[in-house]
């Protein structure tokens, strides 16, 4: 989310006469773009500032800026009492950065934080450099409040793009190039445009062109209706890779959590969507250390995991946060236990990760191509349909090109494989 409203704020600001600089000496205008979902990410914005600083002292007129979720939550903090910004600008206030920025540059102090029930940046064209993936945000904010999250009290209630105006975005990335989209949101499969809903959303704009692979993130469980299912299993360029965060595999837990749905209910939408899609890729986020929580429910937890067998999992050591219900418990588990917690559960993991990667192992997969690999110019890395990343020798593939692969080993991140030339293809068939 925060990668595509940083284009989004490229995209008015550039409408302004802006433009990127990939060099802090260089800038005139150094935003920084927040998160406030954890503890961690707002202690490494301040070690952003204390850098920015410095180049502050050499050049007295650069302009240094808050935007996002940060933004509402620390602007006394930030603009008054530290006296380390300029300006600070919320999700939902963009539109006001040139005028913000212009008074800035003359000595003016401003902030801009007001949360709005309408502001989709709808009519906003994001600045994009050409590629091959594209992320497209289709809806804001959040209605679920679940208990630990603060993403309402930052990003305000659910408010969604009309379908037509996303269809001729995804239109004009597929024009450009792109080959692979992921529609974004807090909520994603709560999206609603009138009569349509996020199913009707996911047909059109895979319709848009059958060579354009289409992703989702973040789902939530109680969304993820019989409708959408079938839309992902009927449709060839809509990716069989689902992120499904559980948080917590204990039923109590689950309700303090304010989740609405059981371990059961869980478990019964997994077995449905596994019937329905086969082959699907399934990843998950969990939750370690809720206020309560007892090494009884850590226990279910443990065995929740063990019963789904998700290819991947983003676990987290719960981090109070102001203004949720989860704040005004008492964060009564130990951070050591936190730890523990959370390390048994991503060594839990990275086994079945390692086991459902080796089941793999001889099994033909078609790769979009990304680029050279990260560790060796000799080899190039792509993705599977199932957000599986597959690292094969470099034979002049060239990004966004689909290749055929087989599977020759894997490691519990990582498949590795060879490219199949048609005669090879042609035998195995």
């Amino acid at each position: 989310m925060n990668l595509a409203d940083t284009e989004v704020v490229g995209g008015i600001l550039s409408g302004d006469g802006y433009e990127m600089t990939l060099q802090l000496a260089d800038a005139d205008v150094v935003l920084l773009n927040t998160c406030a979902i954890r503890d961690n990410a707002e202690q490494r914005i301040y070690g952003r500032l204390g850098l920015i600083s410095t180049f502050k002292r050499s050049n007295p007129r650069l302009v240094v800026g808050i935007l996002g979720c940060m933004a509402e939550r620390l602007r006394t903090q930030l603009v008054d009492e530290e006296e380390l910004v300029d300006i600070v600008v919320g999700p939902d206030e963009y539109r006001k950065l040139p005028d913000l920025v212009g008074r800035a540059i003359e000595g003016e102090k401003g902030v801009a934080v007001r949360l709005s029930r309408v502001e989709n940046y709808d009519d906003v064209v994001p600045l994009r450099t050409d590629g091959i993936s594209a992320w497209v945000s289709v809806m804001r904010g959040c209605d679920k409040f679940c208990s630990f999250c603060v993403v309402p009290f930052t990003r305000g209630r659910e408010r969604s793009r009309p379908l037509a105006g996303i269809v001729r975005e995804v239109a004009d990335l597929a024009a450009r190039g792109f080959k692979e989209v992921t529609l974004l949101g807090q909520n994603v499969n709560s999206y609603r445009d009138g009569r349509y809903d996020f199913a009707d959303l996911m047909l059109s704009v895979a319709a848009v062109d059958p060579a354009v692979r289409i992703r989702f993130t973040t789902s939530h469980p109680q969304d993820m209706s019989d409708r959408l299912i079938d839309a992902i299993a009927s449709t060839d360029n809509i990716c069989n890779y689902l992120h499904l965060p559980v948080q917590s595999g204990s039923d109590r837990i689950l309700d303090l959590m304010n989740r609405t749905y059981t371990v059961r209910g869980y478990l019964d939408l997994v077995e449905k969507i596994r019937q329905r899609i086969p082959g699907v890729s399934l990843s998950t986020d969990v939750i370690s250390g809720f206020p309560t929580e007892t090494e009884e429910d850590h226990r279910k937890t443990v065995g929740l995991m063990q019963a789904v067998g998700y290819d991947g999992a983003y676990t987290f050591k719960y981090s109070a946060r102001e203004h949720t219900k989860a704040w005004e418990m008492t964060d009564d588990v130990p951070e050591e236990v936190k730890g523990q917690r959370v390390n048994e559960i991503a060594t839990l993991q990275h086994a079945i990760s390692q086991t459902r990667n080796e089941s793999m192992v001889g099994i033909v997969e078609r790769i979009l191509v990304e680029g050279p690999s990260r560790k060796s110019d000799r080899d190039c890395t792509g993705r599977t349909d199932r957000n599986k990343v597959v690292v094969f020798p470099r034979n002049g593939e060239r990004p966004g090109e689909y290749i055929d692969v087989i599977i020759d080993r894997v490691n519990s991140a990582t498949l590795f494989g060879r490219r199949l030339t048609p005669s090879v293809k042609e035998g195995n068939a």
